[in-house]
């Protein structure tokens, strides 16, 4: 487990654009060091935010696209092609726009795929692709994916998974379907906890007065149970990435001021 750090920006723009060459950075760097890189999508407006601003960014170009693997945390269990599924909007803000290789996008099955309706067999799908793209030196069911980013609720959920629901305390299973979430549409398939945390880094997204409250919470020390983002943590890092209106109701001491 890997104690959380905070970096604080101005705006939710500006944490974007920060976040985004952060993305860049990390991805090159671990192209270079082991030839390929993965990375867990999120969705929402700070997960599409940032992807939007590397689609802006000229650096996007350093990446080498066809060697990186992209995953998803969860996604809303909808018709292939619903523009509220994360991997749409996804594609809408950067994917269409990149050389990327087809077989390494790995999207969440859709609710007219294979599995038909049947949320717990889609989940159970993208468990076994995970499980195959996993090697010896992964030491699990999953990939040690470089980067795994989430968006915070207000609720402090992450990905699809929201306080004392069954998924939340899921600690087998590496993907799992989601019913009767609180927030549309009520059925999803996300990560679980155990899969997040086999990555190298988490960063978690929070930007905007309405997560000020989830922020102080998963960051109190709260239970993962009551407070999902507060489970969520890396192997080697977990990040905060906020801006000044979710980062408002934490002590400065949290943070260095450099970071604002």
């Amino acid at each position: 487990m890997s104690a959380p750090q905070l970096v604080v920006h101005r705006d939710k723009e500006l944490m974007a654009q920060a976040a985004a060459a952060r993305l860049i950075t990390k991805i090159v760097d671990a192209q270079a060091a082991r030839g390929s890189a993965s990375v867990v999508l999120t969705g929402g407006r700070n997960g599409n935010g940032l992807l939007a601003a590397l689609a802006a960014s000229p650096a996007r170009d350093a990446i080498d696209w066809s060697r990186l693997d992209l995953w998803w945390g969860d996604e809303r269990f909808l018709p292939e092609g619903d523009p509220e599924r994360n991997v749409t909007q996804a594609r809408e803000a950067l994917l269409d726009k990149l050389a990327l290789d087809p077989s390494r996008i790995h999207a969440m099955p859709a609710s007219d795929g294979p599995h038909g309706g049947d949320a717990d067999s889609a989940a159970a799908g993208y468990a076994a692709e995970l499980a195959a793209a996993a090697g010896p030196e992964d030491h699990g069911p999953v990939p040690t994916f470089d980067v795994l980013m989430l968006g915070v609720g207000p609720d402090t959920h992450v990905a699809s998974l929201f306080p004392e629901l069954p998924a939340v305390r899921e600690t087998e299973r590496t993907v799992v379907g989601v019913h009767g979430a609180p927030k549309p549409p009520p059925t999803r398939v996300s990560l679980t906890l155990p899969a997040i945390r086999a990555a190298r880094e988490v960063w978690l997204l929070a930007a905007g007065e309405d997560k000020a409250e989830a922020a102080e919470i998963a960051l109190s020390g709260a239970g993962e149970i009551q407070a999902p983002a507060a489970g969520a943590y890396g192997r080697s890092r977990t990040l905060w990435l906020l801006d000044a209106a979710a980062a408002s109701k934490l002590p400065r001491a949290l943070y260095p001021p450099a970071s604002a």
